[in-house]
């Protein structure tokens, strides 16, 4: 009995030393990030995950089974289990997230994290509990979510808790969160399912309709990050891509250059800045002074697209500045925001 005292009492010292870990995570369509406050971020890795087929063994998670998509033998399947910012594939979510965490508090950790999920500013309660039984199935001891936008202004040092507006548009792989924040809430927000994938899907269709080359979305992508451009660049951009010919089905070879590459993402700019002005059209009058001042800030990696914000400080007429660190603001906001 009384070392079974003096054990609970080491436990308990024990925890009370090293606390319960915390980590923030922007669960994202096309990447998966992890921070640690004090540490920053730990990981970021594709949302991939590469299974058998027959008994449904994992065998692949982040840029191992990104590098399987489009290459993997009939037996083996290479996925994204998240789309458009939401669970897809319940089991390979699951999966991918207990991968991380016991990568972040180790295996054999005694301490269940509490991890701060980042979701769209617009999903079902159905899509929310979904997130937060695959954190807990996958080894959390809570799961907390927050929205995207909030998470992305804590994380690019917005003062989201004063009485002042801060105008946020998050373009994702999967979403662009749009949202006016005041009071450390969000008092205008709107989700779009258009993001940097949807782009990639308007190129592939763009080079199969023109030159009658099947490309995947890889390829699709690195065009976008290469030449990809909103507006005409200093120097005029080319790419040779290499692909399948529709026709004769034999491989081809072509060079493309960033003003053909345009044309396709015309369409989904377009839509984003047309829900940026319904956002504006809703603020209240004394944010949107406010907003006047401050400008928008863009997060997100879809904000690094050449030439995106000069395209909106011109077609909206307000400031426009990208985040120090786009890419990472929604894990480091998820980390750090306060759980109430």
């Amino acid at each position: 009995m009384k070392t079974k005292k003096i054990l609970k009492s080491f436990i308990y010292t024990w925890k009370r030393i090293l606390g319960v870990p915390r980590i923030g995570v922007d669960l994202g369509t096309a990447t998966v990030l992890v921070y640690i406050e004090g540490k920053g971020i730990v990981i970021r890795e594709p949302s991939v995950v590469a299974l058998d087929k027959t008994t449904k063994k994992l065998l692949a998670i982040g840029e191992q089974a990104r590098e399987m998509l489009g290459r993997t033998p009939s037996n083996i399947i290479a996925v994204r289990p998240l789309k458009d910012g939401v669970i897809a594939d319940y089991d390979a979510t699951e999966q991918m997230l207990k991968h991380f965490i016991s990568q972040v508090c180790g295996k054999f950790s005694l301490r269940k994290p509490v991890v701060v999920i980042s979701v769209p500013a617009e999903i079902t309660s159905v899509e929310e509990r979904a997130v937060i039984e695959a954190a807990l199935s996958a080894g959390a001891k809570r799961a907390v979510l927050i929205e995207e936008p909030k998470a992305a202004a804590i994380g690019a040092g917005l003062p989201i808790d004063e009485a002042s507006g801060n105008m946020v548009v998050d373009i994702g792989g999967g979403t662009t969160d749009i949202a006016v924040i005041s009071l450390g809430g969000m008092v205008v927000s709107e989700s779009l399912r258009i993001g940097g994938n949807k782009m990639d899907e308007a190129i592939v269709r763009y080079i199969r309709r023109n030159y009658n080359l099947m490309i995947g979305e890889r390829t699709a992508e690195e065009i976008k990050i290469k030449i990809g451009s909103v507006i005409p660049p200093k120097e005029p951009l080319t790419m040779t891509i290499k692909g399948r010919d529709l026709i004769d089905g034999l491989p081809k070879v072509v060079t493309i250059n960033d003003a053909e590459i345009r044309e396709p993402l015309a369409e989904p700019v377009m839509n984003i800045i047309e829900g940026i002005k319904r956002v504006l059209e809703k603020t209240p009058p004394e944010l949107i002074s406010d907003i006047i001042d401050k400008g928008i800030v863009l997060t997100g990696g879809g904000s690094l697209l050449r030439g995106l914000d000069e395209l909106l400080k011109e077609v909206i007429g307000l400031k426009t500045v990208i985040a120090d660190d786009p890419l990472c603001c929604v894990a480091i906001g998820a980390g750090k925001a306060s759980l109430g």
